[in-house]
């Protein structure tokens, strides 16, 4: 009854009181127990129980609040803690937790607190708790609004990408691929000579022409620890404190791939410096590939693109020429049923009169083209439907550009 009685007091305080107060009154209620307290994103036991790493039940004599959310895509009900007193056995050890959640401006924040025996062993359980959920697995780590989350969906996403259904100009696909394999493979090559033993990468390129693909195919081969950076935006923190704990964590997870896509919408003048400062500073970044896109480099300072420490790949992905124009149409004309299918002589065709297409321009004229066909579904109509399709995408890509133009103008 004294647990129940304390969330429902610290939760009728000001904000700015409730962590304090609960803290108070736990050790003042447990003199003889050891108190560790946090809100650490990294603190999951729910998860951490679930994985069989503890067991936890409710604490019988207080109302327990968990909340209940439904996960379409997995047919599942998920449950969280919100304010709930657990007890956990761990490696043989009794220990409490108590969670309280409240409302922080736009923000739910999540405390915690641990009472055991001893300082030592609430520690240990809380390095190992918080070590095994930032472990990452078969997910990626996603960082959006100051925190990290695991994300499953992504990585299912990530594994459906591969190189087989790439197609990018000349060796540059090849080259991607021995690079990184070989910066990976070669760790004891460059501790031996002295040689930090970090990638920076920069793939850059007008949109829709394989920059994202090719993030996703490098991710599902390396077959290492991905972590995704959203944003450095967030309510709570200012960009240099996300970024501080965006390369801590890249850091501690490394070997890794740190993901900045959009370089050019997450860095600005405000904390280019911090940035830079993370990236090729005092801190030891040594198996962190720090893997960046942009579709505009001109928006870059010269000091993140032109220093070598920095961003010593670069690989620039231009509009596909002809031979990877019929290359990619071709390697979609023979996932078609017969119906469907264009002859040899169409698929050249249509790869001649689709000049300046990106790659994401071919996929939509396959879609698009696909989706008239099934309404009519004639045997060899669709050479006819695709070249009318041609027609119609190439005046979008003519307003897309002006509207483009138009806005860069307004900007400056």
């Amino acid at each position: 009854m004294k647990i129940k009685q304390l969330i429902i007091e610290a939760l009728s305080l000001p904000l700015s009181a409730i962590s304090y107060h609960v803290s108070q009154q736990l050790a003042a209620l447990y003199p003889n127990k050891a108190l560790l307290e946090g809100c650490d994103c990294s603190f999951n036991l729910q998860a951490y129980a679930q994985a069989s790493k503890c067991t936890i039940n409710q604490e019988t004599s207080i109302y327990n609040q968990i909340l209940s959310s439904w996960d379409g895509l997995d047919n599942e009900i998920r449950q969280t803690a919100e304010n709930a007193c657990f007890e956990v056995t761990w490696h043989g050890h009794a220990l409490d937790v108590l969670i309280m959640s409240w409302m922080e401006g736009f923000s739910r924040v999540q405390y915690y607190w641990i009472l055991a025996d001893s300082k030592k062993l609430a520690e240990d359980f809380f390095a190992d708790l918080c070590e095994w959920n930032t472990q990452v697995r078969e997910e990626v780590l996603v960082f959006e609004d100051g925190h990290w989350a695991k994300n499953q969906d992504l990585f299912q996403a990530i594994k459906s990408a591969t190189f087989d259904n790439l197609v990018l100009r000349g060796t540059l696909k090849q080259d991607i691929q021995d690079d990184l394999a070989n910066f990976l493979a070669s760790r004891h090559t460059y501790e031996a000579y002295g040689v930090p033993w970090k990638r920076g990468i920069l793939f850059i390129g007008a949109p829709g022409n394989g920059k994202t693909h090719t993030v996703k195919a490098l991710i599902n081969k390396m077959q290492q620890p991905c972590l995704y950076v959203k944003s450095f935006k967030s309510q709570y923190f200012t960009d240099n404190e996300n970024i501080r704990q965006v390369f801590k964590q890249a850091r501690q997870s490394a070997p890794c791939i740190l993901v900045l896509e959009d370089l050019d919408s997450l860095i600005n003048a405000e904390n280019r410096s911090f940035f830079l400062n993370e990236l090729d500073g005092f801190a030891s970044n040594a198996g962190v590939v720090t893997l960046a896109t942009t579709n505009h480099p001109d928006r870059l300072d010269l000091a993140i693109v032109e220093r070598p420490s920095r961003f010593d790949r670069k690989y620039h992905f231009e509009l596909p020429a002809f031979p990877e124009r019929k290359a990619y149409l071709e390697l979609w004309n023979d996932t078609l049923k017969a119906g469907m299918r264009l002859s040899d002589a169409a698929t050249t065709q249509i790869a001649e009169l689709t000049e300046g297409f990106s790659f994401a321009y071919l996929k939509e004229l396959s879609l698009s083209s696909m989706i008239r066909w099934m309404v009519a579904m004639e045997p060899g109509a669709m050479e006819k439907m695709m070249i009318e399709q041609v027609a119609g995408l190439r005046q979008q890509m003519v307003s897309a550009r002006t509207q483009f133009h138009q806005k860069e103008r307004g900007e400056r």
